[in-house]
């Protein structure tokens, strides 16, 4: 499975942004999905997770209430929309399975997130 993340950008403090992960592939619909950030010097953490079917979405504290993670199962295509953003969200954005999932796709090349004060 290739995962393509695009939709990043620099936007200033209190901005918005929508992110996609389009995936290839046809297991997407089966996994749960997950979007992750690395900062600079900093491990890759994971920012939001949601079901295979959609209906349940799980958030890291440092971004619930300002980001929204959605999917397209028909177009096996998984979404981060942010809004409020901060210039510490500032970050390499990753889609991949969820952080509990026992697997990993190969990660992908991310899309850049800079957002200045």
């Amino acid at each position: 499975v290739q995962l393509q993340a695009s939709g990043g950008g620099l936007v200033q403090a209190g901005g918005s942004l929508r992110l996609s992960c389009a995936t290839s592939g046809n297991t997407f619909s089966r996994n749960v999905m997950g979007w992750y950030r690395q900062a600079p010097g900093k491990q890759r953490e994971s920012v939001a997770s949601i079901s295979s079917g959609g209906s349940s979405t799980d958030y890291a504290d440092s971004v619930k209430g300002r980001f929204t993670i959605s999917r397209d199962n028909a177009k096996d295509t998984v979404y981060l929309q942010m809004t409020s953003l901060k210039p510490e969200d500032t970050a390499v954005y990753y889609c991949n399975t969820g952080p509990t999932s026992y697997y990993r796709w190969s990660w992908g090349q991310g899309t850049q997130v800079t957002v200045s004060s």
